[in-house]
């Protein structure tokens, strides 16, 4: 199996660096990978409306289609900045969609998936803005609310996100939170966890268990390559840069 798995993107206007270095890296998946793990937070925001009015991300919605085009599975965890994933992803890429964590055979390996907002289970308003966001009436929501409107409260919400985002992180220490979460998925019987969200790439593989916590594709371009049963942490702009991602 020859699978990578990446998160927390954010994509938002095609003339981002961040964008257009994606975009390099999907066409040269093309062809030469299994599957395509994509943890959540791919877009700045996403719901699923039956069409596709969200013009800006016509460009790497066509990488996708020509990936899954030629060959390669595509299977899109949910995450707090993209929902409710809406027929394109399902229908016309074919994808596998999980509204929550899940857990895969890879190689005889249990390898456990999640975005990672789920992660703190302290963070009471998130919780609760998670379920209402993950909803079926934030999905019904499509039918009634124009995509407009749904960006323009997406636009303020993420604004009140990023405001509160460095209070969080003074008050709770991300990297043992998720290395916590780990080891009780470890104890359940999975060999492997790989989370998004928490925008901190690191690999910790202790005695075969391994953890494996993406980084994002904001600043650390940063992603994850589980080739010939092994799972690495890589940087694609240090790649670029003829460096080695540490």
């Amino acid at each position: 199996m020859h699978a990578i798995f990446i998160a927390d993107a954010h994509l938002r206007h095609e003339g981002d660096e961040n964008y257009r270095l994606l975009m390099e890296f999907l066409a040269e998946l093309r062809g030469t990978i299994d599957t395509l793990f994509i943890l959540g937070d791919l877009f700045e925001f996403w719901i699923g409306y039956d069409t596709v009015p969200f013009t800006h991300y016509h460009p790497v919605l066509d990488r996708l289609r020509e990936l899954a085009a030629s060959g390669v599975e595509i299977v899109y965890l949910e995450g707090n900045h993209d929902f409710h994933m809406g027929p394109f992803f399902t229908e016309v890429l074919g994808a596998r969609v999980h509204p929550g964590p899940t857990a895969v055979g890879i190689d005889g390996k249990r390898v456990y998936l999640c975005h990672g907002d789920e992660v703190n289970r302290e963070d009471y308003p998130y919780r609760l803005l998670r379920f209402i966001l993950h909803s079926p009436l934030t999905r019904r929501a499509t039918r009634i609310v124009p995509p407009a409107v749904a960006c323009w409260i997406a636009e303020r919400m993420s604004h009140g996100s990023k405001k509160s985002h460095g209070r969080r992180r003074h008050r709770w220490d991300y990297p043992a939170l998720l290395r916590a979460f780990a080891a009780e998925r470890f104890r359940e019987g999975c060999d492997v966890v790989v989370s998004g969200h928490f925008h901190i790439p690191f690999l910790d593989n202790t005695d075969g268990r391994i953890l494996l916590s993406l980084g994002d594709w904001l600043s650390h371009y940063t992603y994850g390559e589980w080739k010939d049963g092994t799972l690495s942490l890589k940087s694609y702009r240090d790649q670029r840069s003829g460096t080695t991602a540490r």
